[in-house]
């Protein structure tokens, strides 16, 4: 497997994150109160009002409240590069510190986000969820794709079971476990799902050598 880029992701230029000072102050409030208490609860109202701006003012910004959503999921991926991209730049050449790095990076992300935004973007905004999947399965790739194979490299992942194979593995327990849905019947928040498959993935591709770090 070739290991992936480190370079930002953003498939075109009308997804990239906001610009003006005026709309990052907007999305840094809203990012804390959907990720908090969902998307459907929240206002334009209650925004406008935290701001001390006029609706007027909002929606000059943001034509809906679903382009809104959307500025925060971008800002929310930009931050979550960023600091994986810093953690890669700082344990270059050590898959195994890359690794320990990157899942407590991970899960403090995941961290911010509660259940109810992960319900509301499914139900309210479905091509945005699709967003959010495609994101997520591009990094995955990219991170955990460099780190196996340098992980392969210097002998502390497993080199029976091939790389793609194992991030194929990754990505569909992913996939399988990180809905609402499924998180609801397991009793199951972002910051415990991602976790729980994260170890027993882990637990299965480290060897010996890896495990004595």
């Amino acid at each position: 497997m070739n290991a992936q880029t480190s370079k930002p992701f953003y498939p075109s230029a009308a997804l990239r994150p906001v610009g003006s000072s005026t709309a990052q102050r907007i999305v840094a409030v809203a990012r804390a109160h959907f990720f908090a208490h969902g998307f459907r609860s929240v206002t334009m109202d209650d925004l406008a009002a935290e701001l001390g701006m006029s609706k007027k003012t909002l929606y000059a910004e943001f034509s809906s409240k679903t382009a809104l959503l959307r500025a925060v999921l971008l800002d929310k991926f930009a931050s979550v590069e960023k600091d994986l991209d810093a953690v890669m730049a700082r344990c270059s050449g050590d898959a195994m510190a890359e690794l320990q790095q990157l899942l407590a990076c991970m899960q403090r992300h995941t961290e911010e986000i509660q259940p109810p935004f992960v319900r509301d973007v499914r139900r309210e905004a479905p091509e945005l969820f699709k967003l959010v999947e495609d994101r997520r399965r591009e990094m995955i790739q990219r991170y955990f794709g460099r780190i196996f194979d340098e992980g392969r490299k210097t002998g502390i992942i497993r080199k029976d079971i091939s790389g793609d194979l194992i991030i194929e593995i990754l990505l569909g327990a992913v996939q399988a476990i990180m809905n609402p849905a499924k998180m609801e019947a397991l009793g199951l928040e972002p910051k415990t799902g991602y976790s729980a498959i994260i170890t027993v993935i882990l637990d299965g591709v480290i060897n010996k050598k890896g495990r004595s770090r």
